[in-house]
């Protein structure tokens, strides 16, 4: 059965966006928004799900063929939002409990990314279906924005499982440690 998976940039001040939804301080010189391994991941992909406010800003700002051809999407949103050209968009409201096995049916053999925002990785953390954090931090501080993982239910404990440098970024990989 496949892992959820939030992989995802971070400000060294642990932001992963600004307060206005901007994600503008990924594609500063030298850094393309995708650092390290992230061919490797995607891989491993089978299925990806992502809030309705990070879909619509590659709606807004992504100007390509759809990145994730072939892998089925899940966005949660409580607006009506158009469909992405070329895309296998699906979207959702509710309880992430509620839909676990529609993604995992997806992910078939691999792992479901939840690729953003922080609040949807919390809801998966709170159904208790997070199983592994991938961090690139990148080496900027926005002072203020969306937290990485905005918990209301109390505290998490994570296991490093790797660490490494591509560049001037640094990428972790925790899993979820068992419950004391």
């Amino acid at each position: 059965m496949g892992k959820f998976q939030y992989f995802t940039a971070v400000s060294l001040d642990g932001f992963i966006a600004t307060e206005d939804d901007s994600l503008a301080w990924l594609f500063h010189e030298g850094q393309d928004g995708t650092p390290g391994r992230y061919e490797d991941f995607y891989a491993g992909i089978g299925c990806l799900v992502m809030g309705g406010t990070t879909y619509e800003w590659l709606l807004e700002h992504f100007d390509g063929p759809w990145p994730y051809v072939g892998t089925p999407v899940w966005i949660f949103t409580h607006h009506e939002l158009p469909v992405f050209p070329g895309a296998d968009v699906t979207l959702v409201r509710g309880d992430v409990q509620e839909f676990v096995p529609d993604f995992l049916r997806d992910a078939g053999a691999k792992n479901v990314w939840v690729m953003g925002g922080g609040d949807l990785a919390a809801q998966f953390a709170a159904a208790g279906h997070l199983d592994e954090l991938i961090l690139s931090v990148l080496p900027v501080t926005l002072g203020t924005g969306k937290r990485i993982l905005p918990l209301t239910d109390g505290e998490r404990r994570w296991e490093l499982a790797e660490c490494g440098a591509v560049g001037s970024v640094v990428e972790l990989r925790y899993t979820a440690a068992a419950p004391a």
